[in-house]
């Protein structure tokens, strides 16, 4: 259990584990635990997958391709039941997001003391004072991390719209739907503006809503029994076996019903 200045106290403990490592300044900051944590599992990602289809059997296939064959299946039929336009990119994109998302979220089963004591060790090594050793494991716990993932949707979204509308008709779409009608093109604008703001706050923050809580919920089991917190912490995360993969599969799905509306031509 980490330990406050004033000693042990579930409080610090919990404000430790919730605390980034990071570098800068104000604006500036930079959270080097997510950073790492999460092109750590990109590349695992890209190269696990790369591994496959190179060494790609139409025989009979070991377990691995089969899993990863089943879950490109399962993005591909998702993407063509969802996604109504014509491009190239989409079903890669969802692919992308759904198990970088869904590796992302499974750090949250790691035990909770298990790589911060970890960094503090290697931090104390190098002769830094562990109780200001921090590091969050799970990148989706950080509200930066989702709202840059949704950021990138919400650019594609712009992009598809302005693709296929023109400049104008993404532009018409803003100031004439639901009323065509000049009197409440102002009214309009305001509701579409707002609407089209709300769908990357909303994904971003339900993503990280829910792994925080879940994150919050391990270090409370922690913090408050110790190394009694294996058969509880088996048990909440045998819960959180639905929530990992349900929001990877919901940012996925979202990501692809908002770009399917933004390449709709009318």
């Amino acid at each position: 259990m980490a330990e406050s200045d004033g000693g042990q106290s579930v409080s610090g403990y919990i404000k430790h584990h919730l605390t980034n490592a990071s570098v800068g300044d104000g604006f500036w900051t930079f959270h080097v635990d997510t950073l790492a944590w999460s092109i750590v599992l990109g590349f695992v990602f890209i190269l696990s997958f790369r591994a496959v289809a190179k060494k790609a059997t139409i025989g009979v296939p070991g377990k691995w391709q089969a899993c990863v064959e089943l879950i490109v299946e399962f993005v591909d039929n998702t993407v063509k039941s969802t996604y109504h336009g014509k491009s190239a990119l989409i079903a890669p994109l969802a692919l992308t997001i759904f198990v970088w998302v869904l590796l992302m979220n499974f750090m949250d089963l790691i035990p909770v003391d298990f790589l911060p004591s970890f960094a503090q060790f290697i931090g104390g090594q190098l002769g830094y004072d562990p109780h200001h050793v921090y590091m969050k494991v799970v990148p989706t716990t950080d509200v930066n991390m989702t709202f840059a993932l949704s950021i990138g949707v919400f650019i594609l979204m712009i992009f598809y719209s302005i693709k296929i509308k023109g400049v104008g008709g993404f532009l018409k779409e803003l100031y004439a739907h639901p009323f065509n009608t000049p009197w409440l093109y102002w009214f309009n604008f305001i509701l579409e503006v707002v609407a089209l703001l709300a769908k990357p706050l909303s994904l971003s923050l339900r993503l990280f809503g829910n792994l925080y809580a879940g994150e919050l919920i391990f270090i409370l089991i922690a913090g408050t029994i110790g190394l009694w917190q294996l058969p509880l912490h088996f048990l909440w995360a045998a819960f959180h076996l639905l929530i990992i993969p349900l929001q990877a599969f919901i940012f996925m799905m979202l990501t692809i019903v908002y770009l399917s509306m933004a390449s709709e031509e009318h």
